[in-house]
C-alpha cells in the first residue's frame, strides 16, 4: 500500500476501508464525556452533562480561533492601533451593514413583525433591568459619569450574535425535548432555524440601540465629558433662537463657524465624537450665482479686510440676510479644461448651477408666499419649521451606516415584491446585488473577532491606557468587576424567575416554543457585545479596560456561565410544559 495516494474526503476514506460511520475526533470527545455524566442525568430531554460541557466549548472555541490570529499579528507589530481603528471603522461603514441588511430583509416579512411582536417587549424589560442593575453597581462602587455609562453600556449590550447563535444551532441538533407542538412534523432544522430568527431580532433590536445610545451617549469620547466640564453643551451652538447675521463674523468667536482661508467654513468647537458637523461642509463658492460661464479670479484671500466680496451677491430676500462673503471654488471658477477632459467637469457645473438656479427660484417663492401671511401665522409656522428643522437635522446627525441598513431592511422586509425581487432565487438582482452584499457581510463578525484579538495585545494599546496615572488605570479593576456583575450575574438573577413565569403563564404564541425559551436565558446573561470593542476603539473609551473585559467574559467565564444558562433554560422548558 503506497504511503501517498491521490488526495479523497475523510468520508470517502471511510466508505472504502468499510466504515460508513466513522465517527470524528468530536463525536469520540463527546462519547468519553457522556459515560461519564449519563449517570446522573435523569432526564430524557436533557442532554447528558458532558454533552452540553463539549458543546459550550465548542461554541467558545470557535470564538477563540478565529480571534487567535489577529493576537498574533498584533504581537508581532504588524496590527497597531491605528490599524485596528481603521479596519474597525471600515467594518462599521461597510460590512457590518451589509450582514444588518441581509439577515434582517431576508428574514421578516410583514406578516412575521405582527407575530414576533413580543419580542420587544421582552427586549425593553432586559433592557430595562440591565440599565437598573448597572445604575445600581456605578453607585455601589461609587463611579462619576462617564465611567458609569461605561458600565451601564456593558449591562445593557450583550452578545446575541456569534455565541448565542452557534449554541442555539448545537443545542437544536442535540435536544430532542425542542420541538414545538404547535408546529406539525417539527424537526432539528426547523428548531434551528427558529432559534437564529430570535435572535435575530434580538439582535437588531440591540444594533438599534447600541449604534444610537451606546455609540452617541454612552459610549462617546472622552471630548464630549470634556466639554459638558467646561458648560459646553453638547450640540456646541449648532442651533439658537436667533440666527446670526453672517455666520463667524457676528462677534462670537469660538463657538460659530468662520471662513478660513481656502474659503471654507471652519469651526472651533466640535460635537461629540469628533463627527463633523452639518454646517462645516458648506464653501464660499457654493453661493447664489446666475453665470453662466466659468470666470477666473485671482487668489485672494477671502477675508472682509482685502474686499474679496462679488457685488453680484444677491440677497435672499431675509431681513437678516446680507449679501454673502464668497472665493472661488475649485470646480465652480476656475477655467474648464479643453477638450474631452472638460465634458464632465462642465456637465457637473452645469447641473449644480441648474439646481441652485431652482432651489433659488422655490426658496423666494415660498418666502413670498410667507411673508404674504397673517403675522401669527408667520409666528407658528416659524416655530414649527425651527423645530421640524433641530428634529431632522438631529436625527440626520444620529444616524450612521448600520442604522440606515436596518432602516432599509425594514422597508424590503415589509414590500413583499421588493423583497422577492432581492431575495428570489435565479433573480438578475438576489444573483448579483444580494449575493455581493451577503459576501460582504459575511466578513464582519470574522473582521470583529479578528480586531478583538488584536486588542488583547496590549502593546497595541493606547498610551492613556498604558500610563499608570491615567483614570483608566485607577479605577480599570472597579470598572472590570462592575461590568462583569452588571452584564453576567445580576440580571440573570432577576430575569430567570421572570422569564420562568412567562414560559408558565403567557398566553402567547411563540412563548411555548422551547427554542424561544433557550434564547431568551442566553440573552440574558451572554457577555458584553465584541461591537462594543468596536465603538470603544474608534471613540477612544476605556481601551485597556474593554480588553480586559472579553477576556475574562470570552475566556474565563464564559464557559460556566453559559453551562448554568442553559441548563436553566432546560429545567424552565421542562416545568412550562408540565401539565
Amino acid at each position: 500500500m503506497a504511503i501517498f495516494s491521490t488526495p479523497t474526503s475523510f468520508r470517502l476514506n471511510a466508505i472504502v476501508a468499510g466504515n460508513e460511520a466513522a465517527p470524528s475526533i468530536a463525536t469520540r470527545s463527546f462519547k468519553l464525556f457522556s459515560n461519564i455524566a449519563a449517570r446522573g442525568n435523569g432526564h430524557d430531554s436533557h442532554p447528558p452533562l458532558g454533552h452540553l460541557i463539549l458543546l459550550v466549548f465548542e461554541a467558545v472555541m470557535e470564538v477563540v480561533c478565529v480571534s487567535l490570529p489577529g493576537y498574533i499579528v498584533a504581537r508581532q507589530g504588524m496590527f497597531d492601533a491605528d490599524n485596528q481603528k481603521f479596519v474597525a471603522n471600515l467594518n462599521v461603514a461597510l460590512f457590518t451593514p451589509c450582514l444588518i441588511f441581509t439577515k434582517l430583509a431576508s428574514q421578516l416579512t410583514a406578516d412575521k413583525l405582527l407575530e414576533l411582536a413580543v419580542i420587544p417587549v421582552i427586549f425593553v424589560i432586559q433592557t430595562m433591568v440591565s440599565y437598573l442593575v448597572s445604575i445600581g453597581v456605578s453607585r455601589a462602587f461609587g463611579f462619576g459619569k462617564r465611567p458609569a455609562n461605561f458600565v451601564t453600556a456593558m449591562g445593557v449590550f450583550g452578545n446575541s450574535n456569534s455565541l448565542p447563535i452557534s449554541l442555539v444551532i448545537s443545542l437544536s441538533q442535540t435536544i430532542s425535548g425542542l420541538h414545538w407542538d404547535n408546529i406539525p412534523g417539527d424537526n432539528d432544522d426547523e428548531v434551528a432555524a427558529r432559534g437564529i430568527l430570535y435572535l435575530l431580532i434580538f439582535q437588531q433590536l440591540g444594533q438599534l440601540v447600541r449604534w444610537s445610545w451606546g455609540y452617541h451617549v454612552l459610549l462617546a469620547p472622552p471630548e464630549k465629558y470634556e466639554n459638558e466640564s467646561d458648560g459646553t453643551d453638547i450640540e456646541g451652538g449648532r442651533y439658537r433662537d436667533n440666527p446670526e447675521l453672517i455666520p463667524g463674523l457676528d462677534g462670537e468667536q469660538g463657538e460659530y463657524e468662520r471662513v478660513n482661508g481656502n474659503g471654507a467654513a471652519s469651526s472651533n468647537s466640535f460635537e461629540s465624537g469628533g463627527r463633523t458637523p452639518i454646517t462645516s461642509a458648506q464653501y464660499a463658492g457654493s453661493v447664489d450665482s446666475d453665470e453662466e460661464e466659468p470666470r477666473k479670479i485671482p487668489d485672494l484671500l477671502p477675508t472682509p479686510a482685502n474686499g474679496n466680496v462679488f457685488p453680484s451677491d444677491r440677497s435672499n430676500g431675509n431681513i437678516t440676510s446680507f449679501p454673502s462673503i464668497r472665493t472661488p471654488s475649485a470646480a465652480d471658477e476656475w477655467d474648464i479644461p479643453e477638450g474631452y477632459k472638460g465634458i464632465i467637469p462642465m456637465i457637473k457645473l452645469k447641473t449644480r448651477r441648474g439646481v441652485r438656479f431652482v432651489s433659488q427660484k422655490v426658496e423666494r417663492t415660498s418666502q413670498k408666499a410667507f411673508h404674504s401671511l397673517p403675522s401669527p401665522c408667520q409666528t407658528v409656522l416659524s416655530k414649527i419649521t425651527a423645530a421640524l428643522g433641530r428634529f431632522f437635522a438631529g436625527l440626520w446627525e444620529f444616524m450612521n451606516p448600520p442604522l440606515w441598513a436596518m432602516l432599509i431592511a425594514i422597508v424590503v422586509a415589509s414590500i413583499p415584491k421588493l423583497q422577492h425581487l432581492f431575495f428570489a432565487d435565479g433573480s438578475f438582482i438576489a444573483n448579483s446585488v444580494t449575493r455581493a452584499v451577503i459576501q460582504s457581510g459575511g466578513v464582519a463578525v470574522p473582521l470583529i473577532l479578528v480586531v478583538l484579538g488584536a486588542n488583547l495585545a496590549r502593546n497595541t494599546l493606547p498610551q492613556e491606557s498604558l500610563d499608570e496615572n491615567s483614570e483608566e488605570n485607577q479605577i480599570g479593576t472597579k470598572l472590570l468587576v462592575a461590568s462583569l456583575i452588571s452584564r453576567m450575574l445580576l440580571p440573570t438573577l432577576i430575569m430567570a424567575p421572570l422569564l420562568a413565569l412567562i414560559a408558565k403563564y403567557v398566553p402567547v404564541s411563540i412563548v411555548d416554543d422551547p427554542i424561544f425559551v433557550i434564547v431568551c436565558f442566553l440573552l440574558t446573561g451572554a457577555p458584553s457585545a465584541l461591537q462594543l470593542a468596536q465603538i470603544c476603539q474608534i471613540n477612544g473609551v476605556y481601551e485597556g479596560v474593554m480588553s480586559k473585559l472579553l477576556f475574562q467574559s470570552y475566556v474565563i467565564w464564559i464557559l460556566p456561565s453559559t453551562l448554568i444558562l442553559v441548563m436553566c433554560a432546560l429545567e424552565v422548558v421542562e416545568w412550562a410544559q408540565a401539565v
